[in-house]
């Protein structure tokens, strides 16, 4: 039989307090959401966009959730509303920054997006945006710029080479809104046009916002205009078709992927009839998003334009963060400019050492009886 003396009893009963007290003492990790942002313009002229990007990063968010999120957190989906205007654009990123937000999904606009972007990096915010095209985005190398979609230095030459190869005796003119995308598309079509051999009849700049442009139309309308290519967001486009038909003018309107919501058609009315755009290869027929899709449809929600484009953003995010293994939005992006190729609603997507997909991503459409095919 063992005795035990009194002091060394409370030795080993203090002891054995002690390492439980301590086991209990240990800290468990404590994680935190995964905060992603959407910022783009939710109110204002071009807010249709904006809902497309919305619908987009909410399921891409609700399905990557189900699945268990990234990296076993779950992501919280937060918003900023840029209201397509570049001050407003400015603040809405400078918000997300103090909110201590990492990742960034947007904006539509490429001015604002170039602007938002050096904000974003030296806040160490990673920004992939699903639809700004103005090669100067991604041009000037910072380590957090990448988008989903092509540039326009791809999608003007598309457009030009169109237009050389099917209006070569024809007059043609050249419109844009003014602003880093609208002109910025314009000019390289207008490069691309000119080098096939169709030389402009007009070149003229208009100012968004506006309602009236009866006065280019009949400028147009004198120079007998057979093609007006239109650098610019879908309501002034709908605008300058509506207008062009009321003076009985025929002429076919060309736009990029500005005009890729069905508002544009209600605002030019049924005379928006074989108007022409450039756009990428229609994601709702790639077979990686038939699943998307069809769910989406089952709501009433038709994914068209850039809802893809916002959805593939977020797939991109959450494979390189577990590919990186950790939510660093540096290693993320060190893995995105890697070369890796990620599994996406577009297809297999992966990023040169600008942050532009590899992927030459443009294909011409016509508009008819309310809907865009290639």
């Amino acid at each position: 039989m063992i005795r035990l003396s009194f002091t060394a009893f409370a030795i080993t009963a203090f002891a054995s307090a002690a390492g439980v007290a301590a086991g209990l003492a240990i800290p468990t990790p404590a994680y935190a959401d995964v905060k992603i942002a959407t910022a783009g313009p939710f109110t204002g002229s071009i807010a249709a966009f904006g809902a497309q990007m919305k619908l987009g990063t909410e399921q891409a968010v609700a399905d990557i959730n189900a699945a268990g999120g990234i990296l076993g957190e779950r992501i919280v989906l937060e918003t900023a509303d840029d209201g397509g205007k570049p001050e407003q654009g400015k603040a809405a990123a400078n918000k997300l920054i103090s909110d201590g937000l990492k990742f960034v999904v947007g904006h539509i606009n490429s001015g604002i997006s170039i602007a938002a972007s050096q904000d974003y990096e030296e806040a160490g915010v990673l920004q992939i945006s699903p639809a700004s095209t103005n090669p100067a985005f991604t041009e000037r190398k910072l380590w957090n710029t990448f988008r989903t979609c092509g540039r326009d230095d791809q999608q003007g030459p598309v457009a030009g080479a169109y237009i050389a190869a099917n209006y070569k005796d024809r007059k043609v003119a050249i419109v844009h809104d003014k602003t880093p995308y609208g002109k910025g598309l314009a000019d390289e079509t207008q490069k691309a046009m000119n080098k096939g051999g169709v030389k402009e009849v007009l070149y003229e700049g208009i100012n968004p916002n506006e309602k009236d442009y009866s006065a280019l139309v009949s400028k147009m309308k004198a120079a007998g205009v057979d093609l007006v290519y239109f650098g610019g967001l879908h309501p002034e486009a709908g605008l300058i078709v509506r207008q062009m038909r009321d003076q009985g003018m025929k002429t076919v309107l060309m736009g990029g992927d500005a005009i890729t919501d069905k508002e544009f058609w209600t605002i030019a009315g049924p005379g928006a009839q074989g108007t022409l755009m450039t756009f990428g290869p229609d994601p709702r027929k790639n077979p990686a998003a038939k699943d998307i899709v069809e769910r989406m449809k089952a709501r009433g929600i038709d994914a068209e334009g850039y809802v893809l484009y916002s959805y593939a953003a977020v797939q991109v995010i959450q494979q390189a963060a577990e590919a990186a293994k950790s939510l660093d939005p540096k290693k993320v992006a060190a893995v995105m400019h890697s070369g890796m190729t990620f599994n996406t609603v577009l297809g297999p997507l992966s990023f040169d050492k600008k942050g532009d997909i590899t992927k030459l991503d443009y294909v011409v459409y016509t508009w008819k009886d309310g809907n865009y095919s290639e």
